[in-house]
């Protein structure tokens, strides 16, 4: 048994909970303590049962509340050395360092960081395995590369980045420095992108998409739905959204 749930996702803050029957591990916390609280309880997590925190970069919407939910709880943290040197976690006292985006277990979830081109010291995503069971975290990412596409072949599960359209975001109220940053190739993926990369790594193995961290002002969630369910040749209620207010409850890969 694989399963994921959402504690967010969004300029706002972004946790992820992946989980067996032996282990549960976190992706990002970047909300506060007294929100993601709120937000476990939501999902039936006590925050003593998770067993690491993932970190994937250092910005605010993924890191802010690492280090109060890490010494509160004493949950190991997990971090490149780039991620950890830029001091927004604070001092932890149980941490390891991600050498070489090397892959590592947690239970009887193995685990491998993937390189990512985005505009962070040392930043990484995630691919899950577990019980025959292959779940990607892909966010936070300004293009993609040949690698990823590799690495992100015959997976279960996808989270996938659909932060903007782009006629939405060139057209829309952002500053040009900052459209330029989102749309550039170390920002955030467009839903164009997102289905262009999806194409080449959907296959009949593939029985959960999510889209994430899709941005409220330059995109919409129907026009997610509609454009990722078109590339993948499913009905649009099969592809799922992970909102910034509720994130999203429990999946389990169970597809045999």
């Amino acid at each position: 048994m694989l399963k994921v749930a959402s504690l967010g996702s969004g300029s706002k803050g972004n946790a992820t909970l992946i989980a067996t029957e032996k282990a549960t591990v976190m992706v990002d916390c970047g909300f506060t303590l007294k929100e993601t609280l709120k937000r476990l309880e939501r999902l039936e997590v006590a925050p003593s049962s998770v067993d690491a925190i993932l970190v994937t970069h250092e910005h605010q919407d993924h890191i802010s509340g690492v280090g109060p939910l890490s010494r509160k709880f004493d949950i190991p943290v997990w971090s490149t050395k780039g991620s950890l040197l830029s001091g927004k976690c604070g001092k932890l006292k149980n941490y390891s360092i991600i050498e070489g985006f090397q892959g590592f277990e947690i239970g009887d979830i193995d685990i491998l960081p993937i390189s990512v081109p985005h505009d962070a010291r040392e930043p990484c995503q995630y691919l899950f395995s577990a019980h025959q069971k292959r779940l990607a975290v892909l966010t936070d990412l300004g293009s993609y590369t040949p690698e990823i596409v590799e690495t992100l072949q015959d997976c279960h599960g996808l989270l996938l980045e659909c932060n903007h359209d782009e006629e939405m975001l060139w057209n829309g109220p952002y500053p040009y420095s900052l459209k330029q940053r989102v749309g550039g190739p170390l920002g955030h993926m467009s839903n164009n992108q997102a289905i262009k990369l999806l194409q080449q790594v959907i296959s009949q193995n593939l029985e959960l998409l999510i889209a994430s961290h899709i941005s409220e002002q330059n995109n919409c969630p129907d026009l997610v739905k509609k454009t990722v369910a078109e590339a993948a040749g499913w009905p649009p209620e099969r592809v799922f959204i992970a909102e910034q207010d509720e994130g999203f409850g429990w999946f389990e890969l169970t597809k045999n």
